[in-house]
């Protein structure tokens, strides 16, 4: 705002660490950027952001913008530490959570058990009335038995009611009248209807998405109403926002009602910081890896596009059939390999990295804090890529002692060396690294060598050219603040929802007119909805998607619509690119009839995001930001004298060659021998591959 500096901040909570990231705006024009990390303080997890905002000296009454990503919903899932909840559905439905589905993982086991529901039979309650999937209501609801069934929860103590009556994404009425006979009865408890979660079809899914978001619905308004009440103390009197699943940003209102909408907060900010800086450097066809203390993330972007799908499990395996949540979430995959993963030996004298992870207390070996068992961090320091001397940017005195036991402990297990168990430990990472990108790659029909690695997170740059060097990818970019590009995201997100609409539709005469009807209806919806909420409608934007299959299958695939209003020849050209689409991700397209099964609407609202911006040049040189030299072991490529580089005096247009390591406060970037380097405008570091 003109006249004085406007502070726009974002706070993301990892597993091991809290980041920020904040940018002042001066009365100038001029645009200041700084960081700051410290360790996350679970289980009070919004102790951790006040001391990061105290790290990074913000005085909060300044603050006109803060977005928040948080854990604290996926934390309650796994760690089973959300709400006791009560379920109300249609009559001849309260078996659908533990019927689920039949495609078990692990088919051949015949002491096979599925996951147990998360809400009992005891507490699965049923009520008379009937709506067809064509939202036609066959028979009335009756409530007469509710006030017994509100009366068996109290005394159950149920502290949240998830209501996911049949067909209700055709038509929520009877979930309506059922909220209302709640809230007037028992107006203290929470409840939450699925139609206000998800408009799509599929019961199971559609059940249990409803009941997790129960589930931590009390946990997650808590942490909120904490950190809502924390800022307000100190005089903050901006606007907070919490990061969704779908790359987008909303209100904390709206955000305490459903909280499911925050199952993968963190990851996707990191996701949609890569698209937008993919953008600005003119690359539009990305892999994503965002490499932290406890996890590594990953997710596939084409054409400058992220991908959110709404078939998203939690704890899905090789042998657990997991639970659905049928919200958007961004395309991506996550496993429990980190800079704090532990290393293990199994009976059979084979070695394992994660998924259990040391976590930020007590940490790694080398972190001096009790940590006994070896992590990738502690192989990393034994290794030479990280500096003993500026461990974590200078903040801790490595233990070498500590981390040297810790891979000892490994090495003798498996009767080899102390330097071969280390080597070996970063190479089993790197494969589980390399698996799970090949899951959003080669595994979906992408070929990796088109597409260029962008490797962020406190270990990105470490790991980054190592899991190209595997894939055949050509190019990796480190950007600029990668320690905590993840909260750079949230900065740079806009106000977001997505909107899933089923409704069946044959390709005929009438589609054209019929789809774009539902297009309209949607998007007056939301309009209302945002201008409620003081939204400008000239900032609202929309993107459609069809959910497309050929008739008589099961599931469907996304084509975005060419344009609104739908005519004749835009749906032709939808059918074709569904075609397409199709055989890219299954292999295969048939010569059948296609159905539209429902919509996808992208809504969203510029609420004033940041956009990425040149790095000013101070006249530096490259062998002034060079610190020394050191032998660094590369693991496969041997032993090397490196040049050493400050990450801090790295400036645009600077060029050098591996072997290398360049070194921040926030990560570590390891340049490979026959690499080559250059700085761009933005200050991302390029490391070009050399191709065999």
């Amino acid at each position: 705002m003109s006249g004085r500096t406007s502070i726009r901040v974002a706070t993301d909570v990892g597993g091991t660490f809290t980041d920020m990231a904040i940018i002042e705006t001066g009365a100038d024009g001029l645009q200041r950027v700084r960081t700051a990390k410290v360790e996350t303080t679970p289980p009070h997890f919004e102790e951790g952001v006040l001391k990061v905002l105290e790290r990074g000296n913000v005085d909060v009454t300044e603050v006109e913008f803060l977005a928040h990503g948080t854990t604290v919903v996926i934390n309650a899932l796994t760690e089973r530490k959300g709400a006791v909840v009560g379920l109300i559905t249609t009559e001849g439905f309260r078996d659908v959570l533990e019927i689920s589905r039949g495609n078990r993982p692990d088919f051949f086991n015949l002491h096979y058990q599925k996951p147990p529901p998360f809400v009992p039979r005891y507490l699965r309650k049923e009520l008379p009335g009937r709506v067809t999937y064509r939202g036609e209501e066959r028979i009335p609801l009756d409530l007469t038995g509710l006030v017994e069934i509100l009366d068996g929860f109290r005394a159950e103590k149920v502290e949240a009611i998830a209501v996911c009556l049949l067909h209700s994404y055709a038509k929520p009425s009877h979930e309506e009248k059922v909220i209302a006979a709640i809230k007037e009865y028992w107006p203290e408890v929470l409840v939450v209807a699925s139609h206000q979660i998800s408009r799509e079809w599929r019961e199971y899914e559609r059940t249990n998405t409803t009941v997790l978001s129960a589930y931590v619905q009390p946990i997650a308004e808590k942490y909120l109403s904490g950190i809502e009440d924390a800022l307000e103390k100190r005089g903050f009197s901006g606007n907070l926002y919490v990061m969704q699943s779908n790359c987008g940003i909303d209100n904390l209102s709206r955000s305490k009602q459903i909280p499911i909408t925050m199952v993968e907060s963190g990851p996707a900010s990191g996701v949609l910081a890569a698209a937008a800086l993919g953008k600005a450097i003119n690359i539009s066809n990305i892999l994503a890896l965002d490499i932290g203390g406890t996890t590594a993330k990953c997710s596939l972007i084409e054409n400058a596009e992220v991908r959110i799908v709404s078939d998203y499990w939690i704890e899905r395996t090789p042998t657990n059939a997991g639970y659905p949540i049928m919200v958007p979430v961004v395309d991506i995959v996550e496993i429990g390999n980190g800079g704090g993963s532990v290393a293990w030996v199994d009976e059979f004298e084979k070695l394992h990295v994660g998924p259990k992870s040391a976590g930020a207390i007590p940490g790694p070996a080398a972190y001096g804090k009790g940590g006994a068992e070896a992590t990738t961090t502690d192989a990393n320091l034994l290794l030479g890529r990280i500096n003993r001397n500026y461990f974590c940017g200078g903040e801790l005195d490595a233990d070498i002692v500590a981390a040297e036991k810790a891979v000892d402990q490994v090495a003798q297990k498996l009767e080899i060396s102390r330097e071969n168990a280390a080597r070996g430990i970063i190479r089993i990472a790197n494969n589980n690294m390399t698996n799970a990108l090949k899951l959003v790659s080669v595994n979906r029909g992408y070929d990796p060598r088109d597409f260029t690695l962008v490797a962020f997170g406190g270990g990105g740059g470490m790991h980054g050219v190592a899991l190209a060097i595997e894939l055949g990818v050509r190019k990796v970019v480190v950007p600029n603040g990668a320690a905590v590009f993840s909260a750079w995201g949230m900065i740079m997100s806009d106000l977001r929802r997505d909107i899933f609409v089923t409704q069946l539709m044959d390709l005929d005469e009438n589609t054209a007119k019929n789809f774009d009807s539902l297009m309209e209806g949607v998007e007056q919806r939301a309009r209302g909805q945002f201008e409620a909420e003081g939204v400008p409608s000239d900032r609202i934007s929309f993107r459609h998607l069809a959910k497309i299959r050929y008739q008589n299958q099961e599931h469907s695939v996304e084509v975005e619509v060419p344009a609104r209003p739908l005519g004749q020849h835009q749906l032709q050209e939808l059918e074709k690119v569904f075609h397409e689409v199709y055989k890219r991700e299954y292999t295969y397209s048939l010569d059948s009839p296609i159905e539209i099964v429902g919509i996808h609407t992208v809504v969203t609202a510029d609420i004033g995001k940041f956009h990425i911006g040149e790095v000013e040049k101070t006249g530096v040189t490259v062998d002034a930001a060079k610190k020394g030299t050191r032998e660094v072991d590369f693991a496969q490529e041997g032993i090397h004298d490196s040049a050493i580089y400050d990450g801090a005096l790295i400036e645009p247009g600077m060029e050098f060659a591996g072997p290398a390591i360049i070194e921040d406060s926030g990560s570590t970037t390891v340049v490979h021998p026959g690499n080559n380097v250059h700085v761009d405008s933005y200050g991302n570091v390029h490391i070009n591959l050399k191709v065999n």
